[in-house]
Parts: structure tokens; C-alpha cells; sequence
């Protein structure tokens, strides 16, 4: 059984610092290759939300998320989750699939 996602509602400077504090030392930002070369290996444990208080457009998510066969741990950020990237795609696809499991 997957561990259960944990939702959170900080600013993404908080969000980065605390994950940073849990471990979650890769920005797969970077790294994304890692994620488009084996998606399957990847797992959500953490999201961060946020929106800004007078625009709506003025929204991030941070993503916590773990590599389950070397248990490395990583940050994904995005700015807005109407975006083309692979990657993005395969974040928002991942969390709905948990959420179907959960």
C-alpha cells in the first residue's frame, strides 16, 4: 500500500525549505529526465499549493516526490498546471491516479 499523498497549502519558498528539511535535496526540474526516462519509478508524497491572494493566475505547486527504486527524493515546481511539458503532464496524471487508489 502506497503511503498517503500529504496536501499542504504554503508558499512555494516554505514548501522547498521545509521539503529540503525532509530530504528532498533533487530538483527534478533539472532532473527531469529521470522522470520522462522511467515515470514508473516516481511517486507523489508530498503536494504544496498556492494561490495568490489578489490573482488567481499568481499559482505554484511544489511537488514532494520520492524515485521508489533508489529512494532518492526531489522537488518538481510548477508554476501553472496548464503547461506542455512532459513532465508536468506526468505529475498531474500521477496525482489523479493516486487519488483513484487512495
Amino acid at each position: 500500500m502506497k503511503e498517503k499523498i500529504q496536501y499542504r497549502y504554503k508558499a512555494t519558498a516554505e514548501a522547498l525549505n521545509e521539503l529540503k528539511e525532509l530530504g528532498y535535496t533533487i530538483d527534478y526540474n533539472i532532473e527531469k529526465e529521470q522522470i520522462k526516462a522511467e515515470p514508473a519509478n516516481f511517486d507523489i508524497t508530498y503536494i504544496y499549493r498556492y494561490e495568490g491572494n489578489s490573482d488567481p493566475d499568481d499559482e505554484s505547486s511544489v511537488y514532494g516526490i520520492v524515485n521508489n527504486k533508489s529512494n532518492e527524493k526531489g522537488v518538481y515546481v510548477v508554476g501553472n498546471l496548464s503547461t506542455d511539458d512532459d513532465v508536468d503532464h506526468f505529475l498531474v496524471d500521477l496525482e489523479i491516479k493516486r487519488r483513484t487508489v487512495e
